[in-house]
């Protein structure tokens, strides 16, 4: 049994490896720092200001329009201090980045052409380009590294910041802690906005990304 899931237990052991070291280098570059505290502190007092005037309705129309007034400045600072959080993060993004060509690139030299796992279902043909990639044979259940390896780096990393207290606070993610800057009526920006999706998806499972 070792044998038969050798393969698949091994990247998922180094994509958890690799994760720790992401999360590592973003800890002792960004999360220890006094302004990354200081923004997330001033985003989570933000969002609860927003939550309280939100669940508080005047009847007084004069009072209606102070609260949005209010409510629309408190937006504009919280939508703020989320890109000014994410900006933050670009700090250690090129180092993470390197950490992340090497591990593929590794990988890649230890699995190319080789299948790592066997699908339990027929995927889509849109899925298969990517989990058949490189791998040789007609078999649409055979999965490739790129595929395993991309699945288990996503969820293992997003799940490993929850657990370490990471993740972002839940108002910079309302305010678009990942802003994209992209005419969503281009198709040749589709590609990219179905990956900002998924990571959105991927990091916040219980927000909704329109």
């Amino acid at each position: 049994m070792a044998a038969k899931y050798g393969d698949s237990l091994l990247i998922l052991g180094i994509s958890f490896a690799s994760a720790w070291v992401c999360e590592g280098i973003s800890w002792l570059l960004i999360y220890r720092t006094s302004s990354y505290k200081s923004l997330r502190s001033t985003i989570d007092r933000t969002s609860k200001k927003l939550e309280t005037m939100k669940s508080n309705t005047p009847t007084i129309a004069a009072t209606k329009k102070s609260k949005a007034k209010k409510m629309d400045r408190l937006e504009s600072g919280l939508k703020e201090s989320s890109r000014d959080l994410s900006f933050s993060k670009f700090k250690s993004g090129g180092v993470v980045a390197v950490v992340l060509v090497i591990v593929f690139g590794l990988l890649s030299s230890l699995f190319e052409g080789k299948p790592v796992a066997k699908l339990p279902f027929t995927p889509l043909n849109l899925v298969q380009t990517l989990s058949h990639r490189g791998v040789p044979g007609d078999d649409p259940t055979d999965c490739s590294m790129v595929f395993l390896y991309t699945l288990c780096s996503l969820s293992i990393r997003s799940n490993l910041q929850k657990f370490l207290g990471f993740s972002p606070p839940r108002g910079a993610a309302a305010a678009g802690m990942f802003p994209v800057p992209l005419d969503t009526k281009s198709k040749t920006q589709e590609p990219v906005l179905k990956l900002w999706l998924l990571r959105q998806r991927m990091s916040h499972p219980g927000s909704s990304c329109e």
